[in-house]
């Protein structure tokens, strides 16, 4: 069974650490900030793929337990995501500024999260039998559970930026 690398365990913790410490800081829900960093862990995500794709075909065929397995760890990341959302706190300043920020739970969905993905992604490396596919896929993982967190975070910002302050 392929083993995840400390260096790649360190980009990980590191990623993880810092998209954690973003979401439990109390912050401005801005129009397309929220998607700029999704963006960015998917390009990271579809390189990854790629490169853990090459990985295993490097040895032999790519066998379909890893690939059906790789299509079942994505949705889970939404799932996650979608969960996490519910957990962000939104609300409206008297300014009229929306703001959000995360709770303990929100963190505790990020560790469930990250685990769940590591244990997906060492059953795809141990059923491809050779290179780092589940491993590589990380970024993808990282960057459809954000997207849809924060996309769903949107839609509750715009609803508070509507609601009228109470007096």
């Amino acid at each position: 069974m392929t083993n995840i690398h400390g260096g790649a365990l360190a980009v990980l913790v590191g990623v993880v650490g810092l998209v954690v410490r973003r979401q439990l800081a109390t912050r401005p829900v801005r129009r397309n900030g929220s998607l700029i960093g999704p963006a960015i862990l998917g390009v990271l995500g579809a390189a990854g793929i790629a490169f853990g794709i090459a990985s295993v075909v490097k040895y032999h065929p790519l066998p379909l337990l890893p690939v059906v397995l790789l299509a079942v760890s994505l949705p889970v990341a939404a799932v996650f995501g979608a969960a996490r959302s519910r957990t962000v706190r939104v609300w409206r300043e008297p300014q009229g500024a929306v703001l959000r920020k995360g709770t303990a739970a929100t963190a505790g969905l990020w560790l469930a999260s990250v685990g769940a993905h590591i244990g997906l992604g060492l059953w795809i490396d141990h059923a491809a039998g050779a290179g780092l596919l589940g491993t590589a896929s990380v970024y993808a993982y990282l960057a459809i559970g954000l997207w849809t967190q924060n996309l769903l975070i949107r839609g509750r910002a715009t609803a508070a930026a509507r609601t009228p302050l109470s007096a």
